[in-house]
């Protein structure tokens, strides 16, 4: 069975195990994917917390979890202590865009250097949206991390190229200033 259909299979079956109708939470446990697994006969993920983490932030929600939302409503997964999680239906929340508002152009200020090495994962997303200051420009608040802005912005190229320390490329004298 493929990865994702692996997952949407254990997550469908603690879903079934466990939604009563007219339910608007409920809660399961890790070891719950243990015993979906056993059940339906599949073959368990090294990763148990990835089955979690993809469901939650990378795909839809199995067909037979969405059939069970009512209108204006969809079901989460929720964090609820350690290796314990909680579907919870909650009114929809989407952002987007608006047709009639005017597009701003952006030229891409990402360095060469960390777009070579940029993964197409969440990181890299980030690392894009801080390097164009997006958030400076659309929301109109200037953003800075004391800690990051320096010269050794990505720990990929640390490992890669040779990188000097902040203080050591600054005049301490008007450094204060």
């Amino acid at each position: 069975m493929v990865k994702g259909n692996r997952y949407q299979a254990l997550i469908g079956k603690i879903f079934s195990d466990n939604y009563k109708a007219g339910a608007t939470a409920f809660e399961f446990g890790r070891g719950d994917l243990t015993v979906s697994a056993a059940a339906l006969g599949i073959e368990l993920p090294k990763n148990l917390g990835d089955v979690i983490y993809s469901v939650r932030f990378r795909s839809a929600l199995p067909p037979g979890i969405l059939a069970t939302q009512p209108p204006g409503m969809e079901w989460i997964i929720e964090g609820a202590g350690r290796s314990a999680y909680r579907f919870r239906l909650v009114r929809i929340n989407r952002i987007v865009p608006r047709a009639d508002l005017v597009r701003t152009a952006i030229p891409d200020a990402t360095p060469e250097l960390i777009r070579a090495y940029a993964l197409d994962d969440e990181q890299a997303l980030l690392a894009i949206v801080r390097y164009n200051r997006l958030i400076d420009t659309f929301l109109g608040l200037c953003c800075t991390n004391p800690v990051r802005d320096s010269s050794g912005e990505s720990s990929v190229v640390a490992g890669l190229h040779e990188q000097t320390h902040t203080p050591d490329l600054q005049n301490q004298e008007l450094a204060g200033l």
